[in-house]
Parts: structure tokens; sequence; C-alpha cells
């Protein structure tokens, strides 16, 4: 029976979330396994990987072939490492502590870039975060300067509107005042001309 270790589907739609299994070469990718040997979440940066290293380099003893992705996966986690390293053991090549202290060290190294990755990733973050600040603070105090010069224009054209409402006032005002007086001045001169009048009048009467 040829063994494939292979990824199988779960999760929803969009989010997709493995299992890493050995199952049967002819069985679907999504049928019956023979061992689930981890989990494989992609959907976090770094990518989420459980795995049973001793269970797969115990099936890649036994003849199993991953698949690309599996191959990737196994690689990541030492597997393959540590399957090559157990073949120079049983070829006499080297000590089972040699191959251990091998294992042990490429580890440590793996996990150190793991990490550098991780703290770049952080800082990026928190670098993305304060730009966003920044530029907040800036829209916001541009906003704000905007709102003076908006405040401003109104008062200017509420001064202009109440100086123009004056001089409308004093106009009319004005207007009003020469009418009065064109008013007055028509009636005093009635009266001049009908005074000449009545004295005529007066003295007819006495002769």
């Amino acid at each position: 029976m040829s063994v494939k270790i292979r990824l199988q589907r779960h999760g929803k739609k969009g989010k997709p979330f493995y299992w890493i299994v050995a199952a049967d070469a002819r069985s679907k990718r999504d049928g019956k396994f023979l061992e689930k040997l981890g989990t494989y979440n992609p959907n976090t940066n770094p990518a989420t990987i459980d795995l049973n290293v001793d269970g797969a380099v115990q099936w890649l003893h036994n003849g199993a072939q991953p698949t690309d992705t599996a191959r990737a996966i196994l690689s990541y986690k030492g597997a393959l490492m540590k399957h090559h390293l157990d073949g120079g053991v049983r070829k006499g090549a080297l000590t089972q502590e040699q191959a251990d202290a091998k294992l042990a060290q490429w580890l440590d190294a793996k996990a150190g870039k793991v990490d550098a990755k991780k703290d770049g990733l952080s800082k990026a973050k928190a670098d993305a975060r304060e730009k966003a600040l920044k530029a907040e603070k800036e829209a916001n105090e541009k906003r704000a300067a905007k709102a003076v010069v908006v405040e401003e224009e109104v008062a200017e054209e509420t001064t202009e509107e109440v100086v123009a409402e004056v001089a409308t006032e004093e106009a009319v005002s004005e207007v009003a005042v020469e009418e009065t007086v064109a008013e007055v001045v028509a009636e005093e001169t009635t009266e001049v001309e009908e005074a000449p009048a009545a004295e005529e009048n007066n003295e007819e009467t006495e002769a």
C-alpha cells in the first residue's frame, strides 16, 4: 500500500484549516486517513504548525511520500532533518548523540529565524500604527484650521452685513429727514402765500 503524507482541508470558506495526515494514496483528499500527524493554520502570520515530528519521521522511515506542501511543512519543523540524521545513524556515519546534537543545533537556529521574523512583523505593525496615528493627527489639525478659517469668514460676512444694514438705515433716515424738511418748507411757503391774500381781502372789505 502506497502511503502519502498530505493535507486534509477543514475550516470554513475563505479561512481554511488543514490536518496533516498519513493516508492511502488511493483515498480521497478529505476521506479516510491512517493517522493524524498534526495541524496547519495558514491564517496566522507566521503560519501556525503543530506537528508530531516523531510520528512523521516514523512514517517517512516506512516509505511514506509527502506531497510538496507537506514536504515543506516537514522540512520547516525539522522532520526531514531528523529523518536524514537517523539514516546516518543507521549507516554508522555518526552516533545517536551526535545526531541529536545536530538536530538540536538546527532547531535552535530555526527558532532564532522564526523569532526574528515575529519581531520584524511586530515592529512593522507598530510602525504602521504610529504612521496611521500621525496621519490622523495631521488630518484633525487641518480640519480644525479649516474650521477656524470658515468661522473667520462667517464673522467677516456678518460684520459686512451689519455695516450694510446700518448704512441702509442711515440712508433711509436721511431720506426721511429730507422729506420732513421738504414738507415743513412747503407748509411755510403756503402760509406765506396765504397771508398777503388775506390782507388784500381785508382791505377790500374796509373800502
